[in-house]
């Protein structure tokens, strides 16, 4: 990997991606290399426009109310929150409300985030159990053009990559309002040859709402790292466990009435605890004149969430229910890649295995009154197993054209052990994606795209065994496609020419062949149509000093069914707009900071655009001080201009405990308002 820093920041928003080419001579690179300078020309060896990397120097100067805030990086992708801190993420990208996490494939050193059949949301992708501090880059791809991305990656795919060692031991301590506390201690040592980290964090969050959080979560991190002749291998241990109550979205004619307040909650019972546990092992080394990488992983995961989204449509009863998920996961990858010359043309050659196994003991849907169960509506263990191959093939043809030629084959395997003995079964299917990128210069500073490829995610496995509704055992139920397949196109440029600045634009189109999802909600398959997704994506980062970076990204998309339904063509959640500016500050003074405005627009809320939601417009401030060389402090102002504005928006239909019957309304959760945090840390 090649990162590029601009003084004491990094630089590397789009810029730097694994290169094995040197001079035009194919070479296998083993470690990361870092090129210190400006903005003045290209680095790396990307395939598209709409791939980077930002380092760990830019991501500290993101002032983020949440960890999940830190995938902001991406350009054009939006991440909010509609229930409780310790849930996943709501994320937004390329005109897709991706819910929380469906066709953004997310991993953390490679280990896979993204639950499959999971009991809340196909996809399901929560970090909470990510240490910020400790990040040492953020990865990104957008688009289907990549053959090593696999399993929900349609609109993209995300690595987080923790450090290795930390240059000397931290304590960080923060306090703020709505009694806010958090704290973390990490350091790192030689050991054995290698470097040992560790990291624990702790965090209390109740945030603004009148129903008090008491979000209490739990963090640790063990990561042991050694060099070798050949290569490197590290082991990495993770720990988290967070317990919440979750204020939910809440309906409009209920707060323009008075009965509650915007940030007041309908049903005050709703909660949810979880946790992952992880232990995993990589290793690096020189393979038959190329370069072999292996993984492996374990990890252990449980999620029991108590919702209640529609209140009283059940006047007797109420409506909440209960979503468990309880599951284990293994699996591995292994990837080899070799320089080589053939006909007098440089080349690399990537192959690579990976194979998943989700064993999940028990994925339950459960109506429940005050967090008691009453009802069970499906109960069931599922075993799913995927095995995936690729290989691709880079082509320098001369100084000024290189090609990728990608293929990339994959199998899933479900048994589905139902509590409702007619819905258990098994299923496979299999897909194939081809993938194409041609790169033209650089002319000038300047690079020219072409992308093309074909990605996919898989369905739940209930679905592709289910045979009656689970909630009445009797209404025949449709089985779907275990995989839906993805087309997309890109085309883009980045380029340097402009002193201290890199500017990069594409215009992206992509097709769904359906984007049927299971609702966990309901516990039964939704149907939905084919899609097409089509816009334009920009961004510019100037380091004018060696000490200021600033960045922009703007985003606009166009989402629509492609198949005829009198309902309307438009898709509910998908956001047209989005822009970010953000400025970075680390003078050789000692005061540093960061600001960022981040806007996102409307979107139409069902499918005949009668009913939309309103934009979203925020600002985040932080500046801090060093001193002494060991300490430094630091306040951040989140939502500085107290905007009433909303981090989600739907429009469904409820019924409170004094209405006759379920009324069509907007539902939507506030942005948090003006939240001031202060920070120490002291390093030793």
């Amino acid at each position: 990997m090649i990162r590029q820093t601009g003084g004491a920041l990094c630089a590397a928003s789009f810029i730097a991606m694994s290169s094995a080419w040197a001079g035009g001579v194919p070479t296998t690179v083993l470690e990361e290399v870092v090129v210190t300078g400006g903005l003045d020309r290209l680095q790396g060896t990307p395939v598209s426009a709409s791939q980077g990397v930002v380092g760990a120097e830019q991501l500290a100067m993101r002032p983020v109310l949440r960890a999940g805030e830190l995938l902001e990086v991406v350009p054009g992708l939006i991440v909010t929150q509609h229930s409780g801190d310790g849930k996943a993420n709501q994320y937004f990208l390329r005109g897709f409300n991706l819910d929380h996490g469906t066709d953004l494939a997310t991993s953390v050193d490679g280990v896979p985030v993204n639950m499959p059949t999971h009991g809340h949301g196909q996809g399901y992708t929560d970090i909470n159990f990510v240490i910020p501090e400790l990040m040492q880059s953020i990865e990104y791809r957008k688009g289907t053009y990549y053959a090593e991305t696999g399993n929900f990656s349609a609109a993209g795919a995300v690595d987080m990559r923790y450090r290795r060692s930390l240059e000397a031991p931290m304590v960080v301590l923060e306090a703020g309002q709505d009694n806010y506390t958090r704290g973390l201690i990490a350091g790192s040592t030689g050991v054995g040859g290698g470097e040992l980290l560790v990291g624990l964090d702790y965090a209390l969050i109740d945030g603004p709402w009148q129903l008090e959080e008491n979000y209490r979560k739990r963090n640790g991190l063990v990561r042991y790292s050694h060099d070798t002749e050949a290569g490197s291998f590290s082991i990495t241990a993770q720990g988290y466990e967070g317990e919440w109550r979750s204020t939910d979205q809440i309906p409009l004619r209920a707060v323009e009435a008075g009965l509650i307040d915007r940030f007041g909650a309908v049903d005050p019972t709703d909660r949810g605890d979880s946790h992952r546990y992880s232990l995993a092992a990589d290793w690096t080394t020189a393979l038959a004149g190329g370069q072999s990488k292996a993984l492996v992983y374990a990890v252990d995961y449980d999620l029991d969430l108590i919702s209640n989204f529609s209140y009283f449509t059940d006047p007797e009863n109420g409506d909440q229910f209960e979503q468990v998920d309880q599951r284990r996961v293994y699996g591995g990858d292994w990837s080899w890649t070799k320089g080589f010359d053939a006909f007098g043309l440089s080349q690399k050659v990537q192959t690579g295995v990976q194979v998943r196994h989700d064993d999940i003991e028990k994925v339950g849907l459960y109506r429940t009154i005050a967090g008691r169960r009453f009802e069970t509506t499906r109960e069931d263990a599922v075993r799913q197993t995927s095995y995936g191959v690729y290989g691709s093939l880079d082509t320098r043809w001369n100084d000024r054209m290189r090609t990728t030629v990608g293929l990339r084959a994959d199998r899933f395997e479900f048994d589905v052990d139902a509590g409702l003995a007619e819905n258990s079964g098994t299923a496979s299917d299999s897909i194939a994606s081809p993938k194409f990128s041609l790169v033209l210069g650089p002319w000038s500073k300047t690079e020219f795209f072409f992308n093309a490829g074909r990605g996919f995610h898989s369905n739940d496995a209930r679905g592709t065994t289910i045979k009656v509704d689970p909630s009445d055992g009797v209404t025949p139920a449709d089985k779907v496609d275990a995989l839906v397949g993805a087309t997309g196109l890109d085309v883009g440029m980045r380029t340097a020419l402009v002193p201290n600045t890199q500017f990069s634009v594409s215009l992206w189109s992509l097709k769904l062949d359906s984007e049927l999802l299971f609702v966990g909600d309901a516990g039964t398959t939704e149907a939905s149509r084919a899609s097409e997704r089509r816009g334009v994506e920009a961004a510019v980062i100037w380091n004018p000093l060696s000490w200021l970076i600033v960045d922009a990204d703007l985003a606009w998309s166009r989402a629509r069914f492609t198949d005829y339904d009198p309902a309307g063509d438009r898709i509910p959640g998908a956001v047209e707009n989005v822009a970010s500016v953000g400025l970075a500050i680390d003078h050789p003074s000692g005061w540093f900071g960061g600001a960022r405005f981040r806007h996102f627009g409307s979107a139409p809320l069902i499918e005949d655009d009668r009913v939309r939601s309103d934009s979203t417009t925020l600002v985040n401030l932080e500046a801090g001080y060093r001193f002494w060389k060991r300490y430094k402090v630091s306040a951040a102002v989140y939502n500085v201009l107290d905007s009433k504005d909303n981090d989600i928006t739907y429009f469904y239909e409820s019924q409170l405990a004094n209405e006759s019957a379920p009324v069509e309304d907007i539902h939507f959760h506030p942005v948090e308002p003006r939240t001031v945090r202060v920070t120490l840390t002291a390093r030793f």
